[in-house]
């Protein structure tokens, strides 16, 4: 397994089907550590509570601190405790699943899609490629949303 040059951790609130989670394979693969609920963090956090999208000028940030995800239900975003996520918050641009369960679906990635998608904006493309190349249809979100992720990419801030 690659080493990654970002540390990547997860909040996991328990509200997804673990055998086909995303966050939680990567954990399983220890490419993720998992983070508990109130406990702060020093990287980018993707989060709906972020005021401004991931970019290149998050790059350093990144590179420093990390990138956190929270794992939960899109179908249950109103019980997540955002409050208690603390780091720096971030939202991701507009892009579509590739995922089985929600292909072609607009904003509803998965963990490893949101990781790989923030990963690749701000400037990290191998460790995207490396999260997402864990899963059979990883290949499928960059072929999906190639254009868009490279027009992201090339923004220099949110």
């Amino acid at each position: 397994m690659p080493e990654l040059s970002v540390k990547l951790a997860m909040w996991d609130l328990g509200q997804c089907d673990r055998r086909r989670c995303t966050g939680s394979k990567l954990a399983r693969m220890g490419m993720i550590r998992e983070l508990r609920v109130g406990q702060g963090y020093r990287g980018l956090v993707l989060s709906p509570a972020g005021d401004r999208c991931v970019s290149a000028e998050d790059y350093d940030l990144l590179g420093a601190g990390g990138l956190a995800v929270v794992d939960c239900s899109w179908a249950r975003l109103d019980e997540v405790p955002f409050s208690k996520l603390r780091g720096t918050p971030r939202l991701l641009p507009f892009l579509l699943a590739s995922n089985p369960v929600n292909y072609g679906r607009p904003a509803t990635l998965s963990c490893a899609e949101a990781l790989a998608a923030a990963l690749y904006i701000g400037g990290r493309r191998e460790d995207a490629r490396a999260v997402m190349a864990k899963f059979t249809w990883g290949d499928s979100f960059f072929h999906l949303n190639g254009p868009a992720l490279d027009e992201y990419a090339a923004c220099t801030n949110a």
